[in-house]
Formats: C-alpha cells, sequence, structure tokens
C-alpha cells in the first residue's frame, strides 16, 4: 500500500479523510479518523466542523503536498502535537516542540488539586515552586485560576525554558518567574513554598525501551526518565519538600501507575506526614500529596 495519498484523481476533503484513516487503521493507529481531520484542519486552517461543511471541495495541489508532508510524519509516530505546533491543557492553548513533554489529561487533575489547595489558602500571596515546567502547563494553568499565586518554575532544560517563556508570553502572564537549575544541584533552590509541585520524569530506563514510539522515539528523554530506577527525582523532591516547604505547607506530585506504595514509603521516610495518594479518572493511582508538619 502506497504511504501517501496517489494524485491520480482530484482529492476532495472527504475522499481525504476516508483514504487517510483507512490507511492509519491498517497500521494499528489509535483514533484514526480524528488523527486525519485534525492535520487536515491544521493544513487548511478549518475548525473540524469546518471540514464537513466543506466536504465536497478539491484540494490544491499546495494544500495536497502539505498534507502529505504531515501525514508521512504521523506515520512515522511522530505525535500530532509536535507536528501541529500545539496542544490544550485545561483548555489552554500552548506551544510545544520536541523540547518539552506533551501535557497530559492526568497531568491536569494534578494541577486543579494544586489550584484548589492554593485557593484555600488565607494569604494576599502564595507561594509556588514548580519543579520542571518544560512547556510551563502547569505554572500557566495556576496562574490563570489563582491571581494570588507567586509561581517560581525551574527546568534544566534551557530549550525547555525557551518555550515556557513563549507560553507565558502568549498568555500575558507576569507572576512566574523561569529560573534555569539543575534540581539535583546542590543549594539549587532558595526559598520557602507554600505548596511545591511537580510532574517529574518517572520511567524507570528499563521500563524506557517498552513505552510507544511516540513517547519514546519523539519526546525527550530528560522529562521522561530518569535513567535510574524511576525514583530519583521522588526521593529529591521530599527532601526539598522538608527542607522549602512552610510549616504546613504541601507537596505535589504525578507518578507512575505502579509507583505509589514506594513513593509513599520514600515521603514518610524524608519526614513528610499526610501523605495521601489519588486515583487518576482512569482509577490509576497517579496524584501523591503529602505534608511538611507544622
Amino acid at each position: 500500500m502506497q504511504t501517501t495519498a496517489p494524485t491520480t484523481r482530484p482529492w476532495t476533503l472527504l475522499s481525504l479523510l476516508e483514504w487517510g484513516a483507512s490507511y492509519l487503521a491498517t497500521r494499528n493507529f489509535e483514533d484514526a479518523r480524528l488523527n486525519v481531520e485534525l492535520l487536515l484542519a491544521h493544513v487548511l486552517q478549518l475548525s473540524r466542523i469546518g471540514l464537513y461543511t466543506q466536504f465536497d471541495r478539491p484540494l490544491t495541489p499546495r494544500e495536497l503536498a502539505s498534507f502529505k508532508t504531515l501525514f508521512q510524519r504521523r506515520i512515522r509516530n511522530e505525535p500530532l502535537q509536535y507536528i501541529m505546533g500545539e496542544t490544550e491543557f485545561m483548555g489552554i492553548p500552548l506551544w510545544v516542540d520536541p523540547s518539552v513533554l506533551i501535557p497530559r489529561p492526568e497531568t491536569e487533575e494534578l494541577v486543579q488539586r494544586v489550584i484548589d489547595e492554593a485557593k484555600g489558602i488565607p494569604k494576599p500571596h502564595v507561594a509556588i515552586l514548580d519543579i520542571g515546567t518544560g512547556s510551563g502547563n502547569i505554572p500557566i494553568a495556576i496562574a490563570r485560576n489563582v491571581p494570588q499565586a507567586k509561581i517560581t518554575s525551574m527546568d534544566v532544560s534551557t530549550a525547555a525554558l525557551a518555550t515556557a517563556a513563549r507560553n507565558i508570553q502568549r498568555h500575558r502572564l507576569t507572576t512566574i518567574a523561569l529560573i534555569h537549575v539543575d534540581v539535583f544541584e546542590q543549594h539549587a533552590i532558595s526559598g520557602i513554598f507554600d505548596i511545591i509541585v511537580a510532574n517529574p520524569p518517572y520511567i524507570s530506563v528499563e521500563e524506557h525501551s517498552s513505552l510507544q514510539p511516540e513517547v519514546r522515539d519523539y519526546e525527550p528523554h530528560i522529562a521522561t526518565t530518569d535513567n535510574g530506577d524511576g525514583f530519583r527525582f521522588i526521593r529529591r523532591i521530599g527532601n526539598l519538600a522538608m527542607e522549602h516547604l512552610i510549616p504546613g505547607g504541601t507537596v505535589f506530585m504525578e507518578i507512575a501507575y505502579n509507583q505509589s506504595v514506594e513513593a509513599r514509603r520514600i515521603l514518610e521516610t524524608a519526614g513528610l506526614t499526610s501523605v495521601e495518594v489519588f486515583d487518576d479518572l482512569s482509577g490509576i493511582p497517579r496524584i501523591v500529596k503529602a505534608r511538611r508538619s507544622s
């Protein structure tokens, strides 16, 4: 089977949608039709509904060539979000590129818990530390929902920080400070915070090779695996929470599906209390919350 749409006859939006969806389905892509709809809507600068209101419209040679280029990238398992350069997180449009992890729905649940916690703090300014900013999705979502939040957001990757800065500027936010630092450096962090939040790299080096190609081959290794047992960042963040949270302050972390028992032990060993683990919408233990004793 050809890897691109043939050009021996005029292509309408509908015929290209049907062909592309059928082709991806034969290669076991999930949501094959949605993939094609999004790519075609991106090329034509239409909404997905707009595709169907103009389903009999023929594509120009330039439009067809642009679609082919993007379609071939998707066939090679490049994530749609990187191909289009954009995604949404909690309804917020964000630019993404291969320097940053693609924000995921389960992280929205982490952020919502942070937002709820921050809104309950009766202070004019709530100091929040975000460890591993990536695209900036976490601090941006918090800042848009908690006006009194003052957020310090750190990352070791200068490329990720540049992407985060673009997104922060895009949404005209002034309460987020980006810093370039390695969380494992001694004295990497200064200051005291009400809340620490992190979606750290928690895939072990052994598990990383078995991830789906979109993640393994395209998303930044530095944001997916800790090159260890999957717990390096959890240990480090637990210790930092004891040093940099106010008494009674809280730390929130996203964890892997199989880490809840060990993550709880690590945080309690660090000295944190009231450790809780919350399931995501799929029933998977995904979010851990702990408190520095007051």
